[in-house]
């Protein structure tokens, strides 16, 4: 009886051919689940919050508060909006979504959004501007040298519309700490014309 049951038929059974098939069902699965996946729908892009200028989400902090019942959680956000066309300023707001701080930071960075000096492109000269102990410089660059700086320091030049310039942060590399240096180095940039006209002399 022994030797009937462990005979060939039953070899058979767990053979090269039986083994053969395992990795057909496994594969015929694995294809199975990228079907599935090719199938699902593509994600719909962010709507756009503000109608006047375009919005780049920098940074989300998420804040605890222990109460008695758990946990409360809240959301605060860091917005960068800017026109490109020179245009560009900082807000952030708080609540207890993440949608609704979005929305806070926005309606607060429009109001902040000032014009710039942006002269082809660049910046007209060399700048250095601080924020607690951040430090960023911008230095001018020529066409095709691309925006050379951080996400959130580039995040600000490019909605400001610059399109050439190198940076360097010093310090502190906090993102927000970051952004409000960016914009104190834009807010010192002054034209040749307007220097001619400080000064009251032809350059």
């Amino acid at each position: 009886m022994a030797k009937m049951r462990g005979g060939p038929g039953a070899g058979n059974n767990n053979g090269p051919g039986h083994k053969g098939g395992g990795p057909g069902q496994a594969g015929g699965e694995g294809g199975g689940e990228q079907t599935r996946r090719r199938d699902r729908p593509a994600q719909a892009a962010r709507e756009p919050r503000s109608k006047l200028y375009a919005e780049d989400v920098v940074k989300i902090n998420r804040c605890a508060k222990v109460v008695k019942g758990g946990k409360r959680f809240s959301f605060a956000a860091f917005v960068v909006l800017g026109d490109s066309k020179t245009k560009v300023g900082f807000g952030k707001g708080k609540a207890k979504e993440v949608a609704s701080s979005i929305d806070k930071a926005v309606r607060d960075g429009e109001k902040e959004v000032k014009a710039y000096p942006i002269v082809n492109g660049t910046i007209p000269h060399e700048v250095e501007g601080r924020f607690g102990s951040s430090k960023v410089r911008l230095i001018p660059a020529s066409d095709g040298t691309g925006v050379i700086a951080g996400r959130s320091v580039r995040a600000v030049l490019q909605k400001a519309g610059v399109h050439n310039v190198l940076t360097k942060a010093y310090g502190n590399h906090n993102p927000v700490n970051l952004i409000r240096a960016t914009i104190d180095a834009l807010s010192q940039l002054r034209t040749k014309e307007q220097y001619e006209q400080l000064r009251g002399v032809q350059l």
